[in-house]
């Protein structure tokens, strides 16, 4: 078999692996991904202990579950305590978010 094959195909799996890469940083964990906005309704929200915490780190998590008012699937986002406290069941605004990374919700006034 001619060494020139195996080159190609050393190549090609290497421009598939660098490929798959790219793709789950940017789709799975949210890096270098451009920033959406869309209308969501909060379904529900929840905190997670952390097992483990040190003295002086968090410990607890904060989590909420929205649904988009244009139809989609359901999703979760952990947040920060402030918007753990501010949001409830039901409300409806504007979330901002990255890949898998939650960034901003603005509330909609009723």
């Amino acid at each position: 078999m001619p060494i020139w094959i195996i080159v190609v195909l050393c190549l090609l799996l290497l421009l598939a692996l660098s490929y798959f890469i790219y793709n789950y940083r940017r789709h799975t964990l949210g890096i270098d991904a451009p920033e959406k906005k869309i209308e969501v309704q909060i379904l529900d929200k929840q905190s997670n202990r952390i097992i483990g915490a040190q003295p002086g780190e968090e410990d607890e998590e904060y989590w909420f579950y929205v649904q988009p008012l244009t139809g989609g699937p359901k999703r979760e986002f952990m947040i920060g305590i402030h918007y753990y406290h501010a949001l409830h069941p039901g409300d409806i605004g504007t979330m901002t978010y990255r890949g898998q990374q939650f960034v901003h919700f603005a509330l909609k006034r009723q």
